[in-house]
């Protein structure tokens, strides 16, 4: 599994000209659209269908 993390990091990498920075900044405004998503959708459901779960924004 850690061959694959290494091979799509490279690859995102390689999609930005060998730029990381640009790499990291794009993976990041990735991560701000999904939680924008994973809020709408937390707004959508009920908490029957979820049983009161709710998504956790911690950083490990």
């Amino acid at each position: 599994m850690g061959e694959a993390v290494v091979d799509q990091g490279e690859e995102v990498i390689a999609y930005h000209g060998g730029d990381a920075r640009a790499a990291v900044g794009t993976l990041l405004e990735d991560i701000r659209h999904l939680r924008r998503q994973l809020a709408l959708a937390e707004g959508a459901m009920s908490r029957g269908i979820t049983r009161g779960w709710r998504p956790s924004y911690d950083r490990d």
